[in-house]
């Protein structure tokens, strides 16, 4: 009997190496919406996306109308899937909710430019951090703290239960800050102002079993030569102070 093809296709660059994809892929991994993945190489996107970005959503309802943009993604799942708590069910918190996502969408430029997704890779030694990605670095942790301590009082004020996400349960604000939590370990970027709500939402996304499950796959993904995208590996090759090796798969967080 023939399975009938999921509703939804996900087309971007392997996720082991881009942040708008992995965006995506986490929502749909993390609430059970089927997809069907097309991972293509960097010189091949504008051949697969009409305005030469990834991520694209393919939509079977809507026809030869794809989707593009992350954010705009993930709004449109939101929008076909209510009965999902894509963004938290209650009005203010959602409304925080969008608030960071869309930061994190369109700011962040001097940590972004630096710092360049490579979820498997870890550079120690003296990784430069300049004043203005140290400014980023500074309000990210602030809102993670600001919103866990937020969401602690709002849903304790409820009487509903809280999961340890950003504002309770995982949603699109999660998915859109997973990449940069990455960053955070592959580029050791400073913690010393994270508060402890930061830490701990940090340990509860290291250590949900669906999103380990999502870090396996990067991990996956390196072990096939055809996903390599040679200029995001080792970008500090040549200076003897900075070494370059990969995390283990098993590497674990602690908020103490």
């Amino acid at each position: 009997m023939a399975t009938e093809e999921p509703e939804y296709r996900l087309i971007g660059l392997h996720t082991r190496y881009s942040s708008w994809t992995s965006r995506v892929e986490a929502v749909l991994e993390y609430f059970q919406i089927p997809y069907n993945p097309v991972f293509v190489k960097l010189p091949d996107v504008k051949a697969v996306s009409p305005t030469g970005f990834v991520p694209v959503l393919e939509c079977r309802s809507l026809g030869s109308t794809p989707i593009g943009d992350s954010l705009a993604i993930c709004e449109f799942l939101a929008e076909s899937h209510p009965e999902i708590p894509l963004w938290p069910r209650d009005r203010q918190l959602r409304a925080l909710a969008r608030s960071v996502a869309s930061q994190m969408h369109s700011g962040f430029s001097a940590l972004r430019s630096t710092f360049h997704t490579n979820f498997i890779a870890r550079y120690t030694g003296n990784v430069p951090v300049s004043a203005e990605a140290r400014k980023d670095v500074q309000r990210i942790l602030s809102i993670w703290g600001e919103a866990r301590k937020t969401t602690r009082e709002r849903l304790l004020a409820l009487g509903q239960a809280d999961e340890g996400f950003l504002f309770g349960g995982f949603s699109i604000a999660d998915a859109f800050f997973w990449p940069v939590l990455w960053r955070f370990r592959t580029y050791d970027l400073p913690l010393d102002t994270a508060s402890e709500d930061a830490l701990i939402w940090m340990a509860q996304m290291w250590n949900d079993p669906v999103l380990r499950g999502l870090a396996d796959k990067y991990y996956e993904q390196s072990e096939d030569p055809e996903t390599v995208i040679a200029h995001y590996d080792d970008i500090y090759r040549g200076q003897q102070d900075i070494q370059y090796s990969q995390f283990p798969r098993d590497w674990t967080f602690s908020a103490t």
